[in-house]
C-alpha cells in the first residue's frame, strides 16, 4: 500500500517544512492504508484535470496571546503535553478530526484535516475550547495553509530508472535502495512529488489545491513525452 511505501521516506530528502510535514501527516495515519482516487485522464489534445485526493492540510495562525500550556494541559480534554520531548501542546479535536500544535508563543498548527473548510473549523474550535479555559482571546485569526498533501494514481506503472534520465537528474533523486520512490522537485509549482513504481505517487508541499492539479498534470506531460505512459 502506498501509506507503507511513503512511510519509508527519509526525512532527510526534504527541507525542514516538508519534514516536518511528512511526519505529522504519517504519525495522524499510522498504519491505516490511504484511500487512493485511481483514475486518472489524460487526452493528446486536452488534458483534463486529473483526480487526486488530499489526504492532510497544514496551516497555522497565530492567537496573538501567550498560552500557559501548563495550565490548558489540565484544562483541555483531549490535550497531550509533555514538554520534556516536545515543546508544544497537542490538542486533538474529534470533529472535524485533527490535531492541533499550540505553543507557548500563541502560535498554532492544525493538520489532519482534508479541506479548507475543516481547517476554519477546527481553527475555530480550537479558539472555543481555550476561551472556556479563561484565556482571552480577540478577534479570529485567518489560518496560513502551509502544506497540502495529496495522493494520486498515474493508472499504470512507471519505470523509475527511466524516469530519472528523462526527467533531469538536476531534479530528481532516486536511490532504490534506500527509498523505493522517486523523489521529484517541481519548481514551478514548487512542489515535491513521491513517484512510485506502481504509478502511485504522494504530492506535499502545495498551498492551494490548483498547484497538485498542476504538479500531476505536469509530470504526467512529461512522462508521457518520454514515451513512459501511455
Amino acid at each position: 500500500m502506498l501509506c507503507q511505501e511513503a512511510a519509508q521516506v527519509r526525512y532527510s530528502l526534504f527541507p525542514l517544512p516538508v519534514r516536518i510535514e511528512c511526519m505529522v501527516f504519517f504519525t495522524l495515519l499510522g498504519n491505516r492504508p490511504l484511500r487512493l482516487i485511481i483514475s486518472f485522464h489524460y487526452s493528446t489534445k486536452a488534458i483534463i484535470i486529473p483526480n487526486y485526493k488530499i489526504q492532510n492540510i497544514v496551516a497555522s495562525a497565530n492567537l496573538n496571546v501567550e498560552l500557559d500550556l501548563t495550565r490548558l494541559a489540565l484544562d483541555l480534554n483531549g490535550a497531550e503535553y509533555e514538554p520534556e520531548t516536545f515543546p508544544g501542546l497537542i490538542f486533538r479535536i474529534k470533529e472535524p478530526k485533527t490535531a492541533t500544535l499550540l505553543f507557548r508563543s500563541g502560535k498554532l498548527v492544525c493538520t489532519g484535516a482534508k479541506t479548507l473548510t475543516n481547517v476554519k473549523s477546527a481553527i475555530n474550535t480550537v479558539i472555543d475550547r481555550i476561551r472556556e479555559a479563561g484565556v482571552n482571546i480577540e478577534g479570529r485569526p485567518v489560518p496560513e495553509v502551509q502544506n497540502i498533501v495529496a495522493s494520486a494514481d498515474l493508472g499504470q506503472p512507471v519505470n523509475l530508472t527511466s524516469a530519472v534520465i528523462s526527467l533531469g537528474l538536476d531534479r530528481v533523486e532516486y536511490e532504490p535502495e534506500v527509498f523505493p520512490g522517486m523523489v521529484y522537485r517541481l519548481t514551478n509549482p514548487k512542489v515535491v512529488i513521491l513517484l512510485f513504481g506502481s504509478g502511485r505517487l504522494v504530492c506535499t508541499g502545495a498551498k492551494v489545491p490548483e498547484n497538485v492539479e498542476a504538479a500531476i498534470i505536469k509530470i504526467r506531460e512529461e512522462l508521457h513525452a518520454a514515451g513512459l505512459l501511455l
